[in-house]
């Protein structure tokens, strides 16, 4: 299950930092040829953090790539079988939400932004009741499903 695990990750992990390279990549591209020149897609607090655009760059990529395989490699609590649906789902949030919210906190510097950090956060805290409500909706189909192949 580790093996596995963690292979997740490692995939989910280069998917997240090629995609936001890309899309990074898109917005500047579109940005600057609207007239904006040296236009930047990373938030300016988060590079004056750094000493150069550059690492700034990669330091945003890596983080990208963090939030990706946290979400992938989280899914494993789901097969724990000694614990419940609602107990897997809680442990999931809470996990992905400290990671999740810290990045984006981070790279954004969302604590400088209280209405956007609230936005930040009422959006993941949104996204994840749709996504357990959908979850719970499919395994409770299953389960009748099952329960009406064995009677």
């Amino acid at each position: 299950m580790l093996k596995e695990t963690l292979k997740k990750g490692a995939i989910s992990f280069a998917i997240s930092a090629f995609c936001g390279l890309i899309i990074n990549l898109i917005i500047d591209i579109v940005i600057n040829a609207m007239g904006y020149t040296g236009f930047c897609s990373i938030s300016p607090d988060f590079l004056s953090l750094f000493p150069t655009t550059a690492m700034a760059a990669y330091v945003n990529l890596l983080l990208y790539g963090v939030i990706g395989a946290t979400f992938s490699m989280m899914t494993f609590v789901y097969d724990l079988e000694k614990i419940g649906f609602a107990v897997q789902s809680i442990i999931y949030f809470v996990v992905t939400a400290a990671v999740c919210i810290l990045i984006t906190t981070l790279l954004w510097q969302l604590h400088r932004y209280p209405a956007a950090l609230i936005s930040t956060l009422s959006g993941y805290a949104v996204t994840h009741i749709i996504m357990f409500t959908v979850s719970y909706r499919r395994l409770k189909n299953d389960i009748n499903e099952i329960n009406t192949q064995l009677e």
